[in-house]
């Protein structure tokens, strides 16, 4: 068969790494990553042989992997009057006899040169594909000589799946007696629904007192349009400090529409 339930009972263990790969890489991505949790392995050198990778929690192709203590990799000497990247990895491997699976930090070691160093290649083994081996660059180690220098991160700490997912919703009062419904999911803020005014408006940009709700800022400027019966129609627009315009000709005593979207600070 080539349907599976895979969270579902089958009578006998069956959900494999390949199963959870799979389904982790449908729902997230088929990127690396490595979550912004623990020291979000951070490096530091402990010596000029020694880094140290703090703890932290990552996935290698949609295999999920973590350090609950910190560990350590050795980095070989550098050679007087050349230049060398090291490149720090988690590497997955698989035993062909076993299928054993597990993941380690490991170093694969640049070429010297005397004038510009080089990153090594990454070896590219597809793990879904039936790689035994596959990589994952987390940071570069740069030796000049016998120099260490500074560790260079090569990935972006992925915030928790949440802030990205929760819908946040708020009811703001704006001007001249309005409510509008807010949500944010993630980076984008939407207002909705119907709202009406106390008094009748004839503007055109006027700059009232309330402000923008704080976690609804825009990246650059924000608008929430405003339809209603018999023509009526108007617009509020606010910049990323939260000032507010109004602009049109609407009456009090009647319902009007609301609708906006923007990408929020």
């Amino acid at each position: 068969m080539t349907i599976e339930l895979v969270d579902g009972k089958a009578g006998t263990m069956h959900i494999s790494s390949e199963d959870k790969a799979i389904i982790h890489q449908a729902k997230f991505s088929k990127s690396d990553v490595v979550y912004d949790w623990g020291d979000a392995l951070k490096c530091s050198m402990s010596s000029s042989n020694r880094a140290t990778i703090g703890t932290g929690c990552a996935s290698i192709q949609g295999l999920d992997w973590h350090i609950t203590s910190a560990e350590s990799v050795t980095i070989s000497n550098g050679s007087q009057g050349m230049k060398r990247n090291d490149i720090i990895c988690a590497h997955y491997h698989r035993d062909s006899k076993t299928g054993n699976e597990n993941v380690a930090l490991t170093v694969l070691k640049g070429t010297p040169n005397a004038t510009a160093a080089a990153d090594p290649t990454i070896p590219s083994g597809k793990i879904l594909s039936g790689a035994v081996d596959a990589y994952m660059p987390l940071w570069r180690i740069p030796l000049d000589g016998i120099t260490v220098g500074t560790p260079v991160r090569l990935f972006t700490p992925r915030g928790a799946l949440w802030d990205s997912v929760t819908l946040e919703r708020q009811i703001w009062h704006g001007p001249y007696g309005m409510t509008v419904h807010l949500a944010k999911v993630g980076m984008m803020a939407f207002a909705f629904g119907n709202t009406s005014f106390t008094y009748n408006i004839n503007a055109n940009g006027q700059t009232v007192n309330e402000t923008m709700a704080a976690g609804f800022l825009p990246e650059g400027e924000g608008t929430i349009l405003l339809e209603g019966v018999n023509g009526q129609h108007g617009a509020l627009s606010f910049d990323s400090d939260g000032k507010v315009t109004i602009s049109g000709s609407m009456n009090s005593g009647y319902y009007f529409r609301v609708c906006g979207c923007w990408p929020v600070k």
